[in-house]
């Protein structure tokens, strides 16, 4: 019976290593994908360079994925994803009044809290991010979702932040069918 109980405990443990948390989403209204929609920055709140920036090339991938072909990319001056440059929230009011200007009804940014490596021998990856869907005419937060996922130690830090990304943006009330 001891060794059941051992083995039982060793189980959970390793099942554990690689969790996912994600918070529950808040979601206001159906999101109509025919709609134009702007990637907005994401600001950056690790150490880790360019973290923001490898997160919106995925989410990028991804609602495109979902159906909503009408994306548009902030323009590359708008970025200022660096360790030095506390000024993200003015960065995303300016990619939000350019999005206005383009005739854009939603703003899909985020925040990137965890984009690391773990320190130790196994080297675990690790990753936090909210992301949010914005009403550009008024400014009404849509749908929001959060979650952290932390990997194996030969997995790549891309893999799990792509797993974490695919899970939130599923969340998303938003689908080519829902369109039709």
């Amino acid at each position: 019976m001891r060794t059941y109980t051992r083995l039982l405990l060793l189980a959970l443990t390793a099942a554990c290593a690689a969790c996912t948390t994600t918070a529950p989403t808040v979601a206001t209204t159906a999101l109509d994908p025919g709609a134009k929609w702007v990637l907005l920055p994401m600001a950056n709140h690790t150490d880790t360079p360019q973290a923001g920036m490898s997160a919106e090339a995925i989410t990028e991938h991804l609602l495109r994925a979902r159906g909503i072909s009408k994306l548009e990319h902030y323009p590359p001056t708008l970025s200022r994803d660096t360790l030095f440059e506390p000024s993200e929230r003015k960065v995303i009011e300016e990619a939000q009044k350019w999005a206005r200007e383009r005739g854009a009804r939603y703003g899909v940014t985020g925040m990137v809290e965890e984009w690391r490596y773990k320190v130790g021998i196994d080297g675990e990856p690790a990753v936090g991010v909210t992301l949010q869907v914005i009403n550009l005419e008024d400014g009404q937060v849509l749908f929001s979702a959060s979650g952290a996922k932390s990997g194996w130690s030969r997995e790549a830090l891309s893999a799990v932040a792509h797993k974490l990304l695919e899970s939130l943006v599923a969340r998303m009330p938003a689908s080519a069918t829902a369109a039709k």
